[in-house]
């Protein structure tokens, strides 16, 4: 067994930046695909403290666009509901 310490891997969320890009908010899809890729390469060379920090601002970046999203979506249908 070796003794190298186990670094925690942050996620990437990469996949959920994707979908954001394509169904949600484009604008904060793609910040969040930038995001996510910091994260995956900070992981790669292992710095924790750069995943980490990468990946928390994916992760809000894609609630937004999640919610931003979402918001449209509902405003898009009363409209059409509406007429």
């Amino acid at each position: 067994m070796e003794g190298g310490q186990s670094r925690a891997v942050s996620p990437s969320y990469l996949g959920w930046s994707i979908f954001n890009t394509l169904c949600c908010c484009l604008p904060l899809g793609i910040a969040a695909i930038v995001c996510s890729c910091k994260a995956q390469n900070a992981n790669a060379v292992g710095d924790s403290a750069a995943a980490g920090d990468a990946s928390r601002t994916a992760k809000i970046l894609n609630i937004i666009g999640l919610v931003c999203g979402i918001i449209l979506i509902i405003i898009v249908v009363a409209l059409r509901a509406v007429q």
